[in-house]
């Protein structure tokens, strides 16, 4: 975090260095401290879909899963080949027991590559 910050010290800017202490932040259930990180980041690039992403993950960890969704539906239509935030909107969604969409965004992470057979399992029934 200390580095993060000097980064953003020398260049105020600089939207990863707000995204990647928002990571570190998170790994320290600092979950409120990351989504102000993130809003900074989005402000600076406001098509800067992995700051959406992380956004969504610390809402989620704070049980806003309409907040999460939100911010993982923004990561997708910036990109929509990323196939991380189909499956973290898929657990938001799977969390509030809409297991059908869960399961369309899990099927969409598998096609795009990332490993969610254990989900799909458990969502797609």
């Amino acid at each position: 975090i200390a580095d993060f910050t000097k980064a953003i010290e020398l260049d105020p800017n600089y939207a990863k260095a707000y995204t990647n202490r928002a990571i570190s932040k998170s790994k320290l259930e600092d979950y409120y401290g990351a989504i102000a990180d993130c809003n900074i980041a989005i402000e600076i690039d406001p098509d800067y879909g992995f700051a959406y992403n992380n956004r969504g993950n610390a809402k989620n960890n704070l049980k806003d899963y309409y907040g999460a969704i939100a911010d993982f539906t923004k990561a997708i239509e910036l990109d929509p080949n990323y196939a991380k935030a189909y499956y973290n909107r898929c657990l938001s969604k799977a969390l509030l027991e809409n297991y059908s969409e869960a399961c369309q965004d899990a099927r969409k992470a598998q096609q795009l590559g990332y490993d969610v057979s254990r989900i799909i399992k458990i969502v797609c029934k």
